[in-house]
């Protein structure tokens, strides 16, 4: 057996552990390079290390750099907090909360390390103002050295990555997309062709990948503005690929176009087959143009494919040869202008930045009240723990994990200060002899049943274990600042439990709810219909997250994609009636049937049964053609009664919110 099978055979990852035995080294030269350099607090430079660690050049470098501009905006806030607080406890705590209530909602609603770059700015403050009690008079001296040391590790953990690291690993996401637009094509072209068999199940699992392309583009884009072009027209072609899902299942019977299906599957071909950019694009645009032709024998279904094919050339043209030289058939949308908008989970970071700040000011207020000297540390550890994992599937479960992990890290460092240390007849000493302790770290780190809590054993032993000769304090002292740091990840576990729980099943819950919501915000804007563009985009990727949490939650019963359609054309339908009510040349019976809908659609989360009546009574006022786009959606709605009224629900749980703002023309 291979030295690789044996590792596998003892439940460690042989990849993953020699990445953690790097970092273990490259955590001890940066705790090395800091105490060389004079500064008090080097073990912070290994923690930064640890924190920072990424398997790709490109995640290292992008991670680093917002770690560093976190922390550079942390401990500017940090110095600011104290000097406006006079160093009275009392305000500090209120100031920290306010912070870090800030920056968790601002975190929750962006994504990538981004998001991890504005939660850091917040602890990092923490970090600086709570320790900082100790030394009221070297707040600034404290702030500095925590940004040398955070730009140690930083520099330490780049330079080692980039000698180490593979630069751009092989990415599936690409190849993924590619092949998911062939099958697509291919479906299309057998709709076309009159065969239908298959095609429901086959659009389940298209959507599905869909769903996990989307959630691995934030990776795919980090480390270079080359990349985040390549995730953002990934994005778009996405966006094309859900309008042509969202076609397939809706069109109920298509005409047959045999030229136009197989100019379809000449696309699919060569896309399947990595051929040039017109090899894809030409079949694309004779489909479109049989389609156009046919345009008077076919209706409806011809034209809203014809729509579905210019979006995707838009999309394609953009991917494959960085320019949208889309053609259209109806000026005022043009597929290339359709912005590319993400879902932000305004509800959820709200719940998180009140979770945050009432959690803070509950211990911060018993810390003022009881005067310990180690609520600063039980502050601290909170701090970091209620922020960093605010954004986690599901904070709850994990932080079980991470107190365990801060436990061992704790005893750790406990028996590294009171059974080691007392060897030591020097600073260098010091430094030397705790090396071995984050040597050993990288082995949790690499194995199966230890790896959720393992980092959090690094960073906690690192924390409390500061080089300083000679040695002075007692082991009760030490004892108390360990319990107050494990103290962290038990009162944030407390709060992910009691205050605005998250999981997945509760994500998705508010997502519908979203969704719903804005429904009944256009049916109250008379102004929606120029906000068409923003209201589509955003309602595809919220499909797109809809079905990742959907799966997450174990919910295979819930019809994502046929709910979605529902909401989808809905929308539409609320939009075509916005535009009729504008104009002046309607009878008088025709414009209160079209008040009455958009009065029942803006409660169609509490009445969709209604909403679908007054759509369909509005219908029988309206030329056939404006009555079947209103016929269609009440359809929908009846057929997915189930999915308003959870999201109903949901809302009535959460209590009201307007997540649907309105956004710039």
């Amino acid at each position: 057996m291979t030295p690789q099978g044996r590792l596998a055979r003892l439940g460690f990852d042989p990849a993953r552990l020699g990445f953690a035995l790097r970092t273990a080294l490259t955590a001890c030269a940066a705790l090395l390079a800091a105490w060389l350099m004079g500064l008090e607090h080097p073990q912070w430079a290994a923690m930064t290390v640890w924190a920072a660690s990424q398997p790709t050049r490109a995640m290292l470098l992008e991670k680093s750099f917002f770690r560093a501009a976190g922390t550079v905006v942390g401990v500017v806030a940090g110095v600011l907090l104290i000097g406006l607080s006079g160093g009275q406890p009392a305000l500090l705590v209120l100031g920290l909360a306010a912070w870090i209530g800030l920056c968790v909602g601002a975190g929750n609603t962006l994504r990538g390390f981004v998001a991890y770059g504005t939660i850091l700015a917040g602890y990092s403050a923490a970090m600086v103002a709570l320790l900082s009690t100790a030394h009221p008079g070297a707040i600034l001296a404290l702030g500095v050295d925590r940004l040398l040391t955070v730009l140690v590790g930083v520099l330490a953990g780049t330079l080692v990555g980039f000698i180490f690291l593979p630069a751009t690993p092989d990415d599936p996401v690409v190849g993924q997309a590619r092949r998911l637009t062939a099958r697509l094509l291919r479906d299309m072209a057998a709709r076309l062709a009159g065969r239908n068999e298959g095609l429901e199940e086959e659009q389940r699992a298209i959507l599905s990948q869909m769903a996990a392309i989307d959630e691995a583009l934030d990776p795919h884009g980090a480390g270079s503005l080359r990349s985040r072009r390549s995730a953002r027209s990934i994005r778009a072609v996405l966006a094309a690929q859900v309008s042509a899902l969202l076609w397939l299942r809706g069109a109920a019977t298509v005409p047959i176009d045999a030229a136009a299906s197989q100019a379809l599957e000449e696309a699919a071909s060569a896309q399947d087959a990595l051929a040039p950019a017109e090899a894809v694009i030409g079949p694309l645009e004779r489909a479109a143009r049989l389609l156009a032709d046919h345009d008077a024998d076919h209706g409806a279904d011809h034209r809203a494919l014809g729509g579905v094919l210019a979006e995707l050339h838009a999309a394609l043209r953009g991917r494959l040869d960085g320019r949208a030289r889309g053609w259209k058939r109806d000026p005022s949308d043009d597929p290339a202008a359709r912005p590319v908008i993400l879902h932000r989970d305004w509800v959820g970071a709200r719940h998180a930045a009140i979770r945050a700040a009432g959690t803070l000011l509950l211990v911060g207020a018993a810390w003022v009240l009881s005067g310990w000297s180690g609520g600063a540390f039980v502050l601290l550890g909170l701090s970091v723990m209620i922020s960093l994992f605010s954004t986690a599937e599901n904070p709850a479960r994990i932080m079980r994990a991470i107190l365990i992990g801060q436990a061992f890290g704790a005893a750790a460092a406990l028996a590294c200060r009171w059974l080691v240390w007392p060897l030591a007849g020097s600073g260098l000493d010091l430094v030397l002899l705790v090396m071995p302790f984050i040597l050993l770290g990288a082995l949790p780190v690499a194995h199966r049943r230890t790896m959720a809590g393992a980092y959090d054993y690094n960073l906690v032993l690192l924390l409390l274990l500061q080089p300083a000769y000679p040695l002075a304090g007692a082991f009760a002292h030490s004892l108390a600042l360990a319990l107050a740091v494990v103290a962290g990840p038990l009162l944030a576990l407390v709060a992910f439990r009691l205050a605005f729980p998250a999981d997945a099943r509760r994500r998705m819950e508010t997502l519908m709810a979203m969704m719903v919501h804005d429904l009944q915000d256009m049916a109250a804007d008379a102004d929606a219909p120029r906000r068409r563009a923003i209201w589509r985009a955003r309602l595809h990727h919220r499909l797109l997250r809809l079905v990742r949490w959907a799966e997450k939650a174990g919910e295979g019963d819930l019809s994502a994609a046929d709910g979605s359609l529902a909401v989808m054309q809905t929308g539409a339908a609320i939009l075509r009636l916005r535009e009729l009510r504008r104009a002046a040349d309607r009878p008088a019976g025709c414009a209160r049937a079209i008040d009455a809908a958009l009065a029942r659609l803006r409660r169609v989360g509490r009445e969709p049964a209604r909403a679908a009546g007054a759509l369909e009574l509005a219908a029988g006022r309206l030329p056939a053609a404006e009555a079947a786009l209103l016929r269609a959606a009440a359809r929908r709605l009846r057929g997915n009664l189930g999915f308003f009224r959870r999201a109903a629900r949901a809302d009535g749980r959460r209590g009201r919110f307007r997540p649907f703002a309105r956004p710039p023309a």
